[in-house]
């Protein structure tokens, strides 16, 4: 008895000190958010965390709202470049801020290292019940024939909304004037009580009005239809040659390199794989991608490039 009791503790310490390594062998994850409990960058990170506990011990997310996420920016571009500390965020910060602020306090290319494209989004071209405008051909007609009242709704100046109407203005030869709203959602009841002629917004903030007949989207921005509205063209097929998209995806501090950055790129593109992940991002109207940092870098540098101009010609500067 005594033998098969000494058998069975060594057995569990050599299980218990397996364990430990194996835990050890899992650095520890912060995922920071610069956006409040509850919206969309905190409910991906929220995703990505725990698809992620199999590959760190623990994962915390974070949440340092403010200033548009740049608060959060800026505690990774202090981070030690260890593997530990990432952020997970929309593109706007890293592709549309770089051309709006005056000052900008970070670079979005040398501060940061690329590690993940998560996945993509679009938008939809929005008309309210106010134009009767059923499709894009419409659309432009009525804007060339009535400028005066082709407006757009928007949740602020500078925001990606307000520059997917600036590149349709110059991709489709017409005028709209912009209206910008303190958020989303006085830019909603602004289109639906026909104040406003049209809006651009995340396909998934819309989808229900188009359903239901409130509003209709006559177009989407990306490259195919979207599954939530197959029904709605893409601005491509509909005759304007504009395609523009948005994403999330994971960055750590510069000089993340090495093991550490192969461990979190290895960890983000088993996540797009999983059948599990991706359903839950397809119902959030996310097209799942899950690149590698090389990837990523390429898609900042060319969104970058594709910005540029339609932010220069709104003149928009924020301090």
């Amino acid at each position: 008895m005594m033998t098969l009791t000494r058998r069975t503790l060594t057995a569990a310490l050599l299980a218990l000190a397996a364990l430990n390594a194996q835990a050890q062998d899992k650095p520890p994850l912060k995922i920071l958010v610069g956006f409040p409990p509850g919206g969309s960058a905190d409910v991906i990170a929220r995703i990505v965390a725990d698809a992620l506990r199999d590959d760190f011990n623990p994962v915390v997310v974070d949440n340092k709202p403010g200033a548009g996420g740049r608060i959060a920016l800026n505690m990774v571009k202090v981070a030690k470049p260890d593997g530990q500390t990432v952020i997970v965020l929309p593109s706007g910060p890293m592709v549309l801020f770089p051309h709006v602020y005056k000052k900008l306090d970070y670079d979005a290319v040398k501060d940061f290292t690329p590690v993940s494209q998560i996945a993509r989004f679009q938008f939809g071209v929005v008309s309210g019940p106010a134009t009767n405008v059923k499709n894009v051909a419409e659309m432009v007609a009525k804007a060339k024939s009535d400028p005066a009242n082709a407006s757009y709704g928007t949740p602020g100046a500078g925001t990606l909304p307000h520059f997917m109407g600036v590149l349709m203005e110059q991709s489709a030869g017409i005028s709209l004037n912009h209206v910008p709203f303190q958020g989303g959602a006085p830019a909603n009841n602004a289109l639906l009580g026909g104040h406003i002629g049209y809006k651009f917004d995340v396909v998934s903030e819309t989808a229900e009005f188009h359903r239901t007949g409130k509003a209709r989207i006559i177009a989407v921005t990306g490259s195919q239809r979207d599954p939530q509205v197959p029904d709605v063209p893409t601005l491509k097929e509909s005759g304007v040659n504009m395609e523009a998209t948005a994403w999330f995806a994971m960055y750590g501090p510069a000089g993340l390199k090495g093991e550490a950055l192969a461990r979190l790129e290895k960890a983000m593109m088993k996540l797009a794989r999983d059948p599990a992940i991706k359903d839950k991002m397809v119902k959030l109207g996310l097209e799942p991608i899950g690149s590698n940092s090389a990837d990523l870098a390429a898609a900042q540098k060319a969104d970058l490039a594709r910005w540029e101009k339609p932010i220069k010609a709104t003149g928009v500067q924020l301090d």
